[in-house]
């Protein structure tokens, strides 16, 4: 079973005890099915500069940069274009969005090295720009341009050597540089580390800070828990941001953080009626 599989597997799982999430997880169902079909096939690669490795994890700065990335475009709209054919699957409503995308695309009106890149460093002015020239939501074709970039940077990210990044101590990914998406208490220390949002990529963070603002007051750092599951939410009062955390001690560490983050959503909303913002 590849870790695609593997993933839907857990979602079909989930969806038969908890058949509210069934209809929420068939598009997640239908792009991880698509990814296994398709992997390696994005049309976007990386080819960082490995001599300066140290100096930018010494620096704070992330070996993945707009730089670094390198775009076939023929393969990555047709990569694109597939995924939103996949996604029309399962839009209500969004058909005609998806497809003016798609024509975009076809027509070669979307410059994806421009795109992708802006959102490897979460440049949503030229997102915006690009969505008002094809008359779509904005979000919807970030959704698209970032699941397509995840697709492309889980498997870079699996394949670095263990310790590649030992001394990094930012909030943010070491390998691409985007925000912290769960928390994760592992070990019998409880050691915690940050998952991120879009590569997936664990690293050890300081257990009392918060990875957004770096916050490290205790007074104004807490948490509180939703159900008797492992997964709490950690909040800060500072920047009011908060952060799902799993602690793998009390069960799920079998269970990627990707798929438990699903599965949590209904704690995503309860943190969202407490006043708190999901960090980013």
């Amino acid at each position: 079973m590849t870790p695609n599989q593997r993933k839907v597997a857990l979602l079909d799982d989930i969806s038969a005890r908890v058949p509210e999430y069934g209809e929420i997880f068939a598009l997640f169902r239908g792009i991880l099915s698509y990814f296994d079909i398709r992997q390696g096939d994005t049309g976007i690669s990386f080819v960082p500069d490995l001599t300066l490795r140290q100096e930018r994890i010494q620096g704070g700065f992330s070996l993945v940069s707009a730089e670094s990335m390198v775009v076939d475009i023929p393969q990555a709209a047709a990569f694109l274009i597939g995924l939103l054919s996949v996604t029309s699957e399962y839009s209500r409503d969004g058909d005609a969005e998806l497809k003016r995308i798609v024509d975009a695309l076809t027509e070669g009106k979307l410059d994806l090295t421009t795109l992708f890149a802006a959102c490897l460093q979460r440049d949503r002015s030229k997102i915006e720009a690009a969505a008002e020239t094809c008359t779509v939501q904005a979000a919807l074709l970030e959704f698209a341009l970032e699941t397509v970039l995840k697709a492309a940077l889980e498997p870079y990210a699996v394949a670095l050597p263990e310790g590649e990044f030992d001394g990094w101590q930012e909030g943010y990914c070491p390998v691409c540089g985007s925000r912290a998406g769960m928390g994760e208490f592992v070990g019998d220390e409880g050691r915690r580390y940050l998952s991120c949002c879009t590569c997936f990529f664990k690293w050890p963070y300081k257990r009392l800070q918060c990875p957004y603002c770096s916050n490290d007051n205790t007074e104004t750092l807490s948490y509180f828990t939703v159900d008797e599951g492992p997964t709490r939410v950690d909040v800060c009062r500072k920047c009011s941001r908060y952060l799902k955390t799993r602690d793998s001690r009390k069960g799920h560490a079998d269970v990627p953080l990707e798929i438990e983050d699903l599965a949590t959503i209904h704690i995503d909303l309860l943190a969202g009626r407490e006043g708190f913002e999901r960090g980013k």
